[in-house]
């Protein structure tokens, strides 16, 4: 890559791909309507409104490649032009671009698109604008803010690739008219895309929707319901080693565990501020003429406990946990395998404390954060730290002071434990700051996992107090943690995080014995017996060949298979075969003991 090339924005790169796209599929489809076309992580996409005859098939996206290809090879420049209002809608009205006509009229109203400020917190009708950029490229015109590269000779026609096909509604609501997304990933070099499509390649394998189905993990029911997942033996194994391993952590930490019922009357979520207001909540039900709700949360719950009596600052920080099943309204289009469910379990933990003691139980927090990322093999993870908008602090609660403590004991949190991190200015909730950590994981994907949220609201929508040193009272600060996020969207990860090869210790099926024969069968048994009564998790195998046994284990990702014939039948040992690595050879069943507990406590 030449110096020129190199200074190139990637991004700049992507967002002209997406022009090009757009180019490719108006060469197609002459009467198409445009969406939008923005950039996403490592590529862009494009919305579509096709015609009713457009015909999509397995040769749409080399297709539309080889026109992108074309168009680059055509050397054309991208040029900015500022048009007023009038022009821009004049042009588009001309084009037949309906859904250029509509945004257009949220910029002329509003100074930009209505969803991104919403998003963002920052609706400003004084900030109107009296132009609009425009792109051109050869004869295409797009309403774009930009960047984009000078020539399409600066892009690698080797190094992008149209990858997908999706549907999406028109500006993301179901009320509206559903359009046909391509996806596409670019690279600067042809090298950087191989290397891309490769770990695509790998994630597919690695897919926890496709392996949970294989390895009987889990499955969902269309008479259940969308985003309910249900546990089979193997997968509730696996939940309930995360699950004790968490518990035990926590325990071992000064957490005290409580259990709370699922529903509550919907007064409570009043209270908390989230009922009616919380998009999530499910529909209330009645009881006795009395209204309740599914619970969302747990917090509002674990108020009541810390309320059920007067509390001295001595018992502070008080720490409450609950692994906890909560449910979620999340939309059938945004439901995603375990990722993305409407019933999850919580590794919930709330903190009550002193505001003098938040920067200590960061601290803590954050140890327990890295220590459980080691033991489940993360070794690339960085902090981000929500702070406050200092410009528009009227839309935060609490007061200045207490926020300044708050986001200086996270950051003075991050830097004591040398983490990585950076600041995401405006992007606090309003009720406090808070740490989200983002993990990369074997295939270098980024995952948000651990969240901790300060919060200052609740405490007083709850008259969350305690008695002071000179006896008077004073409101706590709370701490929301979860440590996995949940338990189901934690699994989803290490299923691919492992590819379905989980590590002894979490192994639904931790051995197999394999018998050679209907006469090694007794010694076998016990065998199995010995593995059982040591809290090992094994089964044994016997009515198929011993190459297809072998290559089931293979497949169905054991730890380890222990193979039984004659000459291990007169030594009274095993033949012990190792996921990966093959024969070990042969050892004392008090050995192969010694070995699997040792790995089991080592977590390796």
């Amino acid at each position: 890559m030449n110096n020129k090339q190199d200074s190139i924005k990637i991004e700049n790169i992507r967002h002209s791909l997406s022009h090009i796209l757009a180019m490719a599929v108006l060469e197609k489809w002459p009467n198409a309507k445009l969406g939008v076309g923005p950039v996403i992580e490592n590529g862009f996409y494009y919305d579509f409104q096709l015609p009713k005859d457009a015909d999509l098939n397995s040769n749409t996206l080399k297709e539309l490649e080889d026109k992108m290809k074309k168009i680059i090879s055509k050397n054309l420049s991208f040029k900015k032009k500022l048009l007023t209002f009038q022009e821009a809608e004049k042009l588009f009205k001309n084009l037949k671009q309906d859904f250029k006509l509509e945004l257009l009229k949220d910029l002329k109203k509003y100074g930009t698109t209505v969803e991104e400020e919403l998003k963002n917190n920052k609706l400003n009708l004084k900030n109107k604008l009296t132009k609009v950029s425009i792109y051109q490229t050869g004869d295409f015109s797009d309403l774009c803010r930009g960047g984009h590269v000078k020539n399409t000779k600066e892009i690698n026609s080797q190094a992008f690739k149209l990858v997908k096909i999706a549907g999406a509604y028109w500006r993301g609501d179901e009320k509206n008219p559903m359009l046909t997304r391509f996806y596409g990933v670019a690279f600067k070099t042809e090298k950087e895309l191989k290397d891309y499509l490769n770990k695509l390649e790998q994630a597919e394998k690695r897919d926890h929707k496709k392996l949970g189905k294989e390895l009987e993990l889990f499955t969902f029911s269309s008479e259940v319901g969308p985003g309910f997942p249900l546990f089979m033996p193997k997968g509730l194994i696996l939940k309930r080693e995360l699950e004790k391993w968490i518990t035990q952590e926590k325990e071992q930490r000064g957490y005290q565990f409580v259990w709370t019922p699922h529903l509550a009357k919907s007064d409570l979520y009043k209270k908390s501020g989230h009922f009616k207001k919380y998009e999530a909540m499910m529909n209330p039900i009645t009881i006795e003429d009395k209204e309740y709700v599914i619970k969302p949360m747990n917090c509002p719950h674990h108020f009541q406990i810390f309320l059920e009596k007067p509390r001295s600052y001595k018992e502070l920080p008080l720490r409450i946990a609950e692994n906890a099943t909560v449910y979620r309204f999340e939309k059938t289009g945004e439901l995603n395998g375990l990722l993305r469910v409407r019933s999850l379990t919580q590794d919930d933990t709330h903190t009550f404390l002193r505001q003098n003691q938040i920067a200590e139980e960061i601290n803590r927090i954050l140890d327990f954060a890295e220590t459980t990322y080691k033991i489940f093999g993360f070794r690339d993870y960085e902090a981000r730290i929500s702070t406050r908008d200092k410009k528009h602090f009227e839309k935060y609660l609490g007061n200045e002071k207490v926020w300044d403590k708050a986001e200086k004991a996270l950051i003075s949190a991050a830097k004591q434990r040398k983490m990585n991190y950076f600041i995401g200015e405006g992007e606090a909730a309003f009720y406090g700051p808070k740490i989200d950590i983002m993990v990369k994981d074997a295939l270098d994907r980024t995952w948000q996992l651990t969240t901790v949220q300060l919060d200052f609201v609740q405490p007083e929508n709850f008259n969350l107090n305690y008695i002071n040193e000179q006896g008077k009272e004073e409101r706590v600060v709370v701490l929301h943690i979860a440590i996995f996020g949940s338990v189901e969207r934690f699994l989803a990860i290490l299923i691919e995080q492992y590819g379905g090869a989980f590590p002894l210790w979490l192994a639904p099926v931790q051995i197999v014995v394999l018998p050679l024969g209907e006469k090694h069968l007794k010694f076998s048994q016990k065998v199995l017996e010995t593995l059982k009564a040591n809290q090992i998790r094994a089964e044994i195998w016997e009515n198929e060949s011993v190459s297809k046994r072998i290559r089931n284990f293979e497949i169905q990702k054991i730890p380890y298979a222990l193979v039984i014939g004659d000459k291990e039948l007169k030594n009274k040992t095993v033949a012990i075969r190792q996921r990966d690595k093959g024969d070990l050879g042969e050892i004392s069943l008090a050995r192969l003991l010694e070995k699997l507990n040792k790995e089991i406590k080592s977590k390796k």
